[in-house]
């Protein structure tokens, strides 16, 4: 693989946020909020997966599994920060630039095949799965058929990315975000963990008996490959119009403190768990049995809790998993990736429509879910390679390539993930 190299007389797709051509505007203005990419990143990857996998995780093994949450937050805020320098500093979104560097015909179309197999089918699988875990949580709250509710879902969802508006999306992505952390923080305060004990779990790794591949799961529901192609185009949606230098800085604090409070959030779930599960001896084998341990404790209130914050994980998931792929497919086959482009429209749209039939039918797509496993578990050290090296292209990026220790946390980070992607990929052919 070479390095990237800039490219001024390729015409970019006409619009779209890595679409901007020439010197970037240096009118000091955001386009959106001061915070807002990172916390659509941070809604993206707390789904019904991530809420499930840290119940029984916290039932099972109390707060010792912690450390894996935290080393996943770090990687993700790591990858996430160079993901939008590269679309700040490079004015670049991590499609164009993969389609740009795999120069050889047939190194392209095997890069956009395991994107398209990765993040579109896998994406489409998954926006299955979590439209079905929203449906459910109201469902086991109010007296509507399921697929009434995936319908709603469905239709909610198409018409906030039909609007093509990076601010509405930004808006209902963000307050399901605050509401997911004041459910799941104050229901920690509620079952009052040992909250020493906790910290330990946090700061001290361990792998109880049987825990590896639990450990490997809450890893994987954090870091997610189409994540890094939505961040480099989202910072363009959100700080497009401002000088670089300032827009960078701002970027790199909503990624912290954004992936942070996501970070927070799994924990607090996983504490909750710990503290009203674990600590009691009652094991949970789905994350319903959560809401039943909290009703000593929250009464009928229990069973809403519960409800809206699963409702509220799986909408944003299912929500930002079209748009990822989206941003992913499009920058990668070289068409705009304008939100109000059709070439765009189209991607979601039959990522959305795939999910809904997984949904409406109950057709289990495990062989297409073992193949998008595959393909991810390939491509997210692709991904993480691939950006060290970009990262490190001062011709594309100037000051803002990686320094020292960006690279150095970077190989790390990378080594564990192709170590994942190994265990990963042995564990679905059955070596282990």
């Amino acid at each position: 693989m070479r390095e990237p190299q800039p490219t001024p007389a390729e015409p970019r797709p006409a619009s779209g946020p890595d679409a901007s051509g020439g010197d970037p505007p240096k009118s000091g203005k955001r386009k959106g909020s001061l915070f807002g990419p990172g916390l659509i990143i941070a809604a993206s990857f707390i789904g019904p997966g991530t809420i499930t996998t840290s119940i029984v995780t916290g039932a099972s093994y109390g707060f010792a599994l912690a450390w894996a949450i935290v080393f996943s937050i770090v990687a993700t805020i790591v990858l996430q920060e160079m993901a939008s320098r590269l679309g700040l500093g490079g004015r670049i979104g991590l499609g164009e630039a993969m389609r740009r560097t795999f120069a050889n015909p047939v190194a392209k179309i095997l890069m956009v095949i395991l994107v398209v197999s990765a993040i579109g089918i896998g994406g489409a699988a998954y926006a299955g799965g979590d439209t079905t875990g929203t449906a459910l949580a109201v469902s086991s709250v109010l007296p509507i058929p399921v697929w009434i509710i995936v319908v709603a879902i469905i239709l909610a969802i198409a018409g906030l990315l039909i609007s093509g508006s990076y601010k509405v999306v930004e808006k209902v992505l963000m307050v399901m975000v605050v509401i997911l952390a004041l459910l799941f923080i104050a229901t920690t305060f509620v079952v009052q963990p040992p909250f020493l004990e906790a910290l330990k779990g946090m700061f001290v790794p361990s792998i109880p008996a049987g825990a590896a591949l639990t450990a490997i799961a809450l890893i994987g529901t954090t870091v997610v490959p189409y994540n890094v192609f939505l961040h480099a185009s989202l910072v363009q949606e959100n700080w497009g119009d401002m000088e670089e230098n300032k827009a960078i800085r701002e970027a790199r604090i909503d990624t912290v403190s954004s992936i942070a409070i996501g970070g927070m959030i799994t924990l607090a779930v996983m504490a909750t768990a710990f503290g009203g599960m674990f600590v009691h001896g009652i094991a949970a084998e789905t994350g319903t049995d959560l809401a039943k341990a909290l009703e000593p404790l929250l009464g009928d209130a229990a069973g809403w809790v519960f409800a809206i914050g699963l409702f509220c994980a799986g909408f944003t998931s299912a929500l930002a998993g079209p748009l990822g792929a989206a941003y992913a497919i499009c920058g990668v086959l070289g068409l705009s990736t304008d939100m109000k482009s059709w070439s765009f429209r189209l991607v979601w749209i039959l990522v959305l429509a795939v999910g809904a039939f997984i949904a409406l039918t109950g057709f289990e797509p495990v062989s297409i879910i073992i193949i998008a496993q595959a393909a991810n578990g390939l491509l997210l050290p692709i991904i993480a390679i691939f950006l060290l090296i970009t990262m490190n292209n001062k011709e594309l990026l100037g000051k803002h390539a990686n320094g020292i220790v960006s690279n150095v946390v970077g190989v790390l980070i990378t080594l564990v993930v192709i170590g994942l992607a190994v265990y990963q990929l042995g564990g679905l052919i059955g070596l282990w």
